[in-house]
């Protein structure tokens, strides 16, 4: 069987894609010279968060995902991010492909909250392939992918955020239940509210808890001056 090698070498967002997508850079070999027609490759991508560490302030973020720090012995487990599926073009011992990965803001998804909780450093990611070589240099030979062929990166969380900037410049958004959803088009229209973002902060100064009001003290009118009390009494 031809034995072929994985590495990705870098990660750029790819700023003409109709929605946020990662493009990672993959170098692949095959040993000894052999030709490959074609390569059908599955890449399941994972992000494996025990392999960096954590500032206070970004624990504190991924207490909802992994709980307290103190349990993260046992539950800073990987995490799905994504799988998808590509074709490489024929090539002779080695070839550089791009796996385009389309990735999401929605911050039910958890490899999303694990990234959007980072203040800065690098995701650490890990690459398992499968999938099927159609090899021979005088015709065809079919072989599959070993299961144990990977590869790890470390994907700078910056490119993250540059992709996300591209997208939703300044902004985030969530998905709501649709009868939520009414609820709020039906608030704003009573209020008359001009946009989804004053709809929120006329929600969020409602709930706000209101300070308690210190009475003041009474003070004498200009000009009149308030008169000693003492213990004598007049005689």
């Amino acid at each position: 069987m031809t034995e072929l090698s994985f590495t990705c070498t870098g990660v750029r967002a790819d700023p003409y894609a109709a929605g946020p997508t990662l493009v990672f850079r993959l170098h692949v070999t095959a040993s000894d010279e052999t030709r490959v027609h074609a390569l059908a490759l599955r890449c399941q991508i994972r992000i494996e968060p025990a392999r960096r560490r954590y500032e206070e302030q970004e624990a504190g973020k991924l207490a909802d995902l992994f709980g307290e720090r103190s349990r993260w012995g046992t539950t800073l487990q990987p995490v799905q991010f994504a799988q998808v599926s590509l074709m490489s073009p024929s090539f002779t011992g080695e070839t550089e492909i791009d796996l385009v990965v389309p990735c999401t803001y929605d911050m039910d998804v958890a490899a999303t909250r694990y990234a959007e909780a980072l203040s800065g450093g690098e995701v650490p990611l890990l690459m398992l392939f499968s999938g099927t070589a159609f090899t021979g240099a005088g015709g065809f030979r079919v072989e599959p992918v070993p299961w144990d062929r990977e590869a790890t990166y470390r994907m700078p969380v910056e490119v993250w955020r540059e992709m996300l900037e591209q997208h939703f410049p300044g902004c985030g958004w969530i998905r709501l239940p649709r009868d939520t959803m009414d609820a709020l088009l039906a608030f704003r229209s009573h209020r008359a509210l001009p946009s989804w973002e004053a709809t929120l902060r006329a929600l969020l100064d409602e709930s706000a808890p209101v300070a308690p009001r210190t009475p003041a003290r009474s003070l004498p009118r200009s000009g009149v001056v308030p008169s000693r009390v003492t213990e004598r009494t007049a005689t």
